[in-house]
């Protein structure tokens, strides 16, 4: 299955960046798929991003907003909430798990053989306030003359726009050197130590900054698509508690915000029938679970 599951998320990459063109045109594409929302962290600015990104399109909304009041032009952004919220119900952080571009960077270089180190579990608290404030309140508060705010975590802070955007837009457009200030600079210290950490950590930037995930994870317990936990077959060997990228402990959290869904308890530590994948309510494995499962629900 984590064979399946890496080559899912390198399919997704190249559906969310197929636009090839781009040595050619040396900019980024504005055509009509453009309009579609990647549900993953991928960069709007990314020379081959063919779609847009949904924390983008959100500080975008909502920088405007208070300019779009006083100039009469009264735009809701339903398109770009709705399509957060239709992931979120759907999918949760299994979009993290399975179709992340940035993600799977983490990944891979988490393969590196170096010192492996547990994340603290109380940094994971921080990518709520990068979302309430980096993505909700800076953009819509702390606002210029005219009325417009800035993409705060985009321009600050975002390191999957360095990697994908920040660096390859300097590449191909030599002239943006003389544009490079202490923001460029600043950005590419926080891409370097996600990097660093991500090759002695598991997914950091996912455990500790990423608004995205921060956001998915708020519809972990009740997502159409999530991973049941039964507690009859559970023998409490802990062995799910060791495979787990994001440090979960399953049977004891089962519907943790923090679960990307990566199955790896699932199918690399469970063999008691202890963890199944759940569909609108619906058990996969119903069939070769006991007849009195019992389902537990994180209180």
């Amino acid at each position: 299955m984590e064979a399946v599951r890496k080559m899912v998320q390198t399919l997704w990459v190249f559906l969310v960046n197929g636009f090839w063109g781009f040595p050619l045109t040396r900019n980024i594409y504005q055509g009509p798929l453009k309009v579609i929302c990647s549900p993953g962290l991928n960069c709007y600015s990314c020379p081959a991003s063919t779609t847009y990104c949904p924390l983008g399109s959100l500080q975008q909304l909502l920088l405007g907003i208070r300019f779009s009041l006083e100039t009469g032009n009264y735009y809701l952004g339903t398109f770009v909430v709705g399509s957060m919220g239709l992931l979120g119900a759907a999918f949760g952080r299994f979009i993290c798990g399975w179709v992340c571009p940035f993600g799977l960077v983490q990944e891979l270089l988490h393969k590196i053989p170096s010192v492996k180190l547990p994340v603290p579990k109380i940094l994971t608290w921080l990518k709520y306030g990068f979302l309430a404030l980096f993505v909700v309140i800076f953009p819509l508060v702390l606002v210029d003359e005219f009325g417009l705010g800035a993409p705060w975590f985009c321009k600050y802070v975002c390191p999957a726009g360095t990697l994908e955007a920040g660096i390859p837009m300097v590449l191909l457009q030599p002239d943006l050197k003389q544009t490079i200030g202490w923001i460029y600079w600043n950005k590419i210290g926080i891409l370097a130590l996600f990097v660093i950490w991500s090759i002695v950590s598991s997914r950091p930037f996912c455990r500790t900054t990423c608004p995205l995930g921060a956001f998915y994870g708020l519809f972990n317990r009740h997502r159409l698509i999530r991973l049941q936990f039964n507690a009859e077959n559970c023998t409490q060997c802990k062995a799910c508690h060791r495979v787990c990228p994001m440090g979960i402990h399953f049977n004891e959290t089962p519907h943790s915000p923090e679960c990307i869904s990566c199955l790896r308890c699932m199918t690399q530590a469970c063999n008691f029938g202890a963890i199944s994948v759940e569909v609108a309510g619906y058990s996969l494995l119903d069939d070769a679970l006991p007849a009195k499962k019992k389902t537990v629900e994180n209180p």
